[in-house]
């Protein structure tokens, strides 16, 4: 009998703004920040197999303990129990340590994959319970809808924030430590504009003025071309440019179609790993049987 084979993608995001508000005792910050997609993503094909399998196709990646499917495979094994062991096969595109979330979105996928094929019956909140401590921005990818992180990133209030816009995100080859950027930061607990209220308030061509990521002074000094970058996509015609989370990715957001494809095209010719999001992206969410 042939075995099923199941498939989905897993979604990386940008921060829309950043504000680092405080140092916590725990080592973490107190943040705010809004999620929302990007149309750079890898492909899951899931097998039954008779152990625990993992297969990074064209990566480098490593698919021992440290590997954040592998973490949540193990933690739902442990948590949930399976009837059934699996093998992954993971197409990798989204660059690691870029800050576009692509370990997170992997173990968000991995828990709402194995929730389906087990029957396991899981709600979101349930997921969200169980592989909170794998990843601060993890219960984004498990809900999978745009909002505005606070917390430590975790309190996501959910708000229609993606984008009527084209975004180009652009990789400049190299990684950026978040725990160096959050070392070198100076938290403010009071910045003159909430995330909240530029994103769904403000329009895009006042964002460059209003929306901040905090973390760009401790990071930009140290990669000066994710500044030159930023620089980069606003000559092309960026309304609103920065860098995602704690880097070392840049995104511009472009209000018309062929101004953001030149951009896009420019970089790619460059050699960068680069992305073409459309307007108002929303990801699919689905799990599907291959025929």
């Amino acid at each position: 009998m042939k075995k099923k084979l199941w498939v989905a993608e897993s979604y990386g995001k940008i921060n829309l703004g950043l504000h680092v508000l405080e140092r916590l005792p725990t080592g973490y910050h107190r943040i705010e920040t809004g999620f929302v997609f990007i149309e750079w993503s890898d492909r899951f094909e899931v097998q039954t197999a008779e152990a625990f399998d993992l297969v990074m196709k064209d990566s480098d990646i490593p698919v021992d303990g440290s590997n954040l499917i592998t973490l949540a495979y193990d933690a739902f094994d442990t948590y949930v129990g399976l009837k059934n062991h699996y093998r992954f096969a993971v197409s990798k595109q989204i660059p690691a340590g870029a800050g576009l979330g692509g370990g997170s979105s992997n173990a968000a996928l991995t828990f709402r994959m194995l929730n389906k094929m087990e029957e396991a019956g899981l709600s979101d909140d349930d997921i969200v319970d169980l592989c909170r401590d794998l990843g601060a921005d993890i219960p984004f990818f498990v809900y999978g809808k745009t909002g505005v992180g606070t917390g430590i990133g975790q309190e996501i209030e959910h708000l229609d924030i993606q984008p009527d816009a084209w975004i180009v995100t652009i990789y400049p080859g190299f990684e950026s430590s978040t725990a160096e950027a959050y070392k070198n930061c100076e938290p403010n607990p009071e910045p003159d504009f909430s995330i909240k209220g530029v994103l769904t308030e403000e329009p895009i061509e006042e964002w460059q003025f209003l929306l901040q990521n905090q973390l760009e002074p401790a990071v930009i000094p140290r990669h000066e071309m994710i500044g030159n970058i930023k620089d980069q996509l606003i000559d092309f015609g960026a309304e609103y440019a920065a860098m995602s989370g704690s880097g070392s990715t840049v995104f511009g957001i472009f209000e018309q179609d062929f101004v953001a494809i030149n951009a896009y095209e420019s970089f790619h010719k460059l050699g960068f790993s680069a992305n073409l999001t459309r307007p108002a992206f929303k990801p699919d969410y689905g799990i599907y049987i291959k025929d």
